[in-house]
């Protein structure tokens, strides 16, 4: 049953006010609150206060593969833990979606495993198939798109961007703009991507970008694929996960990545005085936008806090946090409608031509069997 089902009036006619604070939608109760553990929203626990109460009890969240400097996890987390008391635990800080899915299968015991995740749409998709996430709707859900969230409120995107291509232009002559560029023979040894795609959602999004630009489509990632071993048989793509530390090393000098990565890559840089000039350009060829999702825990350890981690995510401060570091708000447009958006960071997103498109799940499923099928011996042939 879609838990929207499971709303009441009033807590229907609270999420009308997307621009109202956190806290203020979802404190009329239900007649008979439930625990967190079963709750399908703020109101089902006795309203917000009563899960903000529940979440302080509990005093810990537990995530996994947060790193302090993507889409702004830092500061989303030093807001959330002053803000609550609630202390955020990040476990392996540099781990892939897929080790996000493995964590919530095998890490129950003792309480460990993480009460949240935040992982690619595909893989949010294949947590929710196989039964590991809670429904629960957020004030906001109803200002979320339709097509950037589950209708059974399991997972529904946060935050995104579009694939880039970041480059040093100290170690570099002539930075690339598109994919078509890469193959260019003075990129040898020098084009990565940010990970492995058969279990990173960043690298899986540029094998997808690369389809798109040399011939296949929401229905065919397979090019991209063929892409990348091209690149790979003529030396300009090499086998290293592209991260900040190996940018600075210059061992990755152009890096296939989000764009809110590589944006505030180039902000660290030049705040350390570190000798990179980092440049990031999305290639027309190969547009490729995708957001990633936040999903509660079935099992969550600390349930209470896990809910109350979404609501914080997704309220105008939250929101507003990913968009200072470059990433896109899932909430952007109704927040530019009722007025929270942050218009100064807004306005140093970079320009993008038309309105993005996404596959369906259904195609992205398909798309994410073909690279676990396909990546491995394409690329070691």
């Amino acid at each position: 049953m879609p838990a929207s089902r499971l709303r009441t009036a009033s807590v229907a006619a609270c999420l009308a006010l997307a621009a109202a604070p956190l806290g203020a939608c979802g404190d009329k109760p239900d007649a008979t609150p439930r625990a967190p553990a079963v709750a399908t929203s703020a109101a089902d626990t006795g309203g917000m206060a009563a899960l903000t109460a529940a979440a302080k009890k509990e005093g810990s969240l537990n995530t996994i593969a947060l790193p302090s400097d993507w889409a702004n996890y830092g500061a989303l987390i030093e807001g959330f833990e002053k803000k609550y008391g609630i202390k955020v635990t990040v476990e392996n800080p540099e781990g892939t979606s897929q080790d996000e899915i493995d964590a919530l299968k095998e890490h129950r015991a003792a309480g460990l495993a993480p009460d949240v995740i935040d992982v690619g749409g595909s893989f949010a998709q294949s947590a929710a198939r196989q039964g590991l996430l809670a429904p629960y709707e957020v004030a906001e859900y109803d200002q979320i798109p339709e097509e950037q969230k589950d209708p059974r409120a399991r997972w529904y995107n946060n935050y995104g961007g579009y694939i880039s291509i970041g480059c040093d232009a100290k170690r570099v002559k002539t930075c690339p703009s598109t994919f078509a560029d890469l193959r260019r023979p003075e990129y040898k040894g020098k084009v990565a991507l940010n990970g492995d795609p058969t279990k990173s959602g960043s690298a899986f999004a540029g094998v997808y970008a690369a389809a798109l630009a040399n011939g296949g489509s929401f229905d065919n990632i397979q090019p991209g694929i063929d892409f990348f071993a091209d690149l790979r048989k003529n030396g300009n793509f090499i086998p290293l996960e592209s991260s900040v530390t190996t940018i600075a090393k210059g061992q990755t000098p152009i890096s296939i990545d989000w764009d809110f990565l590589n944006l505030g890559y180039a902000d660290d840089f030049r705040k350390k005085g570190a000798d990179i000039d980092w440049r990031t350009a999305i290639p027309f060829d190969g547009s490729f936008a995708q957001y990633y999702a936040n999903g509660v825990n079935k099992d969550a350890p600390h349930p209470a806090a896990a809910r109350l981690w979404q609501e914080y995510l997704f309220s105008p401060e939250g929101q507003n946090l990913r968009l200072a570091a470059y990433a896109r708000p899932v909430l952007m447009d109704a927040m530019r409608k009722n007025g929270t958006l942050d218009k100064a960071a807004a306005e140093k997103l970079p320009t993008v031509e038309g309105t993005p498109t996404f596959p369906t799940e259904a195609q992205t499923e398909n798309a994410r069997r073909t690279v676990n099928r396909n990546w491995d011996k394409a690329l070691s042939g």
